[in-house]
């Protein structure tokens, strides 16, 4: 090839505006060098680049910067029939600041005598299957030092009953965070009594294996169940109440979301039940994943985006009753509890929640199909807990509440 068209060819490359799409500090970023227009020019390495966690290699600039900057590149290149000519053309890389380090993470005060961990992480058993459930404070209430208002409670209770219980304390209550924490664990508490249990275990004997039982018969079976699990409830609304006159509180300080899921596994399946007030949900996914089921009452939309609370005294009304859930399943491959923390950046809407579809995109980013590349992973899940709580890191435009989530898998 004659040098003129050499030259020409290796100067038509270095004064082509070449833009680089800008990248992410902390966030994986790969561009890839389109050389279409240029089928005789090869580029041999990106100097500049050490330092910043990016690499080149086949064309291409990936990995995950460190930092915000702007890096000035030189792209060393040659010409196929000049190889040993080296050339230099000049680039910029814009590397933007992660958002999340434009919010500060005070630490809460140690000292109070409502505290509690900032964030917080579970995993163990769960009748059969097994469960990891974390808590972490949402970046608002880090950004002012403030506590994390969420919270959970895990047990195993008599005769293979297992609970998990998950509470949001309203933002507004300036006791929120004891709100939470006192409502799950007193609910699991109140079910941790082999008499209640016997009595609820009898009543689903009737519903599930008595098939000589009349509609009548398994209607006030059922009924039964959920007037036990109404006095549970009734009992955490009593406690919060004596707590406020013990401490000079009002009931609205300590408002206060509350879901629970308690579960057995009999022979003929597995027994979920549920109780919901607020905007959290709970989710049972199928074995195949072929179908998804919400097993609580959502105070969303009715009330114009406001939410109730187990503090609320109008909640135990003539419809209270559709807020307990009685299920039976063969099987099931997840049984998800979270705080509107999750829900809202992830399923934005309540129809998304009996969405298999939205679901699957759920557990693709958990699976680490995310712009963190975080993976939590329900196989080899020796660290699952510690996993899930760096998932729940993760940016949300908009949406920085305390986020809790529970899955038993």
């Amino acid at each position: 090839m004659e040098k003129a068209v050499i030259y020409r060819e290796k100067e038509e490359f270095k004064e082509i505006h070449l833009v680089l799409k800008n990248a992410s500090s902390k966030q994986f970023y790969e561009y890839r060098f389109d050389m279409e227009n240029f089928p005789n020019i090869r580029i041999k390495n990106i100097a500049n680049l050490k330092g910043t966690g990016l690499t080149f290699e086949n064309n291409k600039i990936s990995g995950i910067p460190y930092v915000n900057s702007v890096h000035d590149l030189d792209i060393e290149f040659y010409h196929i029939y000049d190889e040993n000519r080296m050339e230099i053309k000049k680039t910029h890389l814009f590397v933007n600041a992660d958002p999340k380090d434009l919010w500060k993470n005070i630490p809460s005060d140690t000292n109070d005598i409502y505290y509690k961990p900032d964030e917080i992480s579970y995993k163990g058993k769960f009748s059969d299957k097994k469960i990891t459930i974390v808590s972490k404070r949402g970046r608002s209430h880090a950004h002012e030092g403030k506590f994390r208002d969420d919270d959970f409670a895990v047990d195993e209770l008599p005769g293979g009953w297992s609970i998990v219980s998950v509470a949001d304390g309203a933002g507004s209550a300036v006791m929120a965070r004891e709100g939470s924490r006192l409502a799950t664990v007193s609910i699991n508490s109140f079910l941790n009594s082999e008499e209640i249990l016997t009595r609820i275990e009898k009543n689903i004997e009737i519903v599930y294996r008595t098939s000589e039982s009349s509609k009548e018969i398994q209607s006030e079976a059922r009924g039964n169940i959920i007037r036990t699990l109404y006095e549970g409830i009734l009992n955490v609304y009593n406690i919060l109440d004596k707590t406020t006159t013990e401490n000079s509180f009002s009931i609205k300080d300590l408002h206060t979301t509350l879901i629970f899921a308690l579960l057995k596994k009999f022979d003929f399946g597995y027994v979920i039940l549920t109780f919901g007030v607020g905007d959290c949900p709970i989710n049972l996914i199928s074995p195949d994943f072929s179908e998804v089921k919400l097993l609580n009452r959502m105070d969303v939309g009715e009330f114009g985006g406001g939410t109730r609370f187990i503090t609320m005294k109008e909640i135990f009304g003539d419809d209270m009753a559709s807020r307990f859930g009685i299920t039976c399943v063969d099987d099931f491959s997840y049984l998800v509890l979270m705080t509107d923390g999750i829900y809202d950046p992830k399923f934005m809407t309540e129809n998304r929640l009996e969405d298999i579809n939205s679901w699957k995109t759920f557990f693709n980013d958990l699976a680490g199909n995310n712009d963190d590349r975080t993976k939590v992973d329900f196989v080899s899940d020796a660290y699952i807990d510690q996993q899930l709580l760096a998932w729940t890191d993760f940016w949300s435009r908009g949406n920085h509440d305390d986020r809790t989530l529970a899955i038993i898998y």
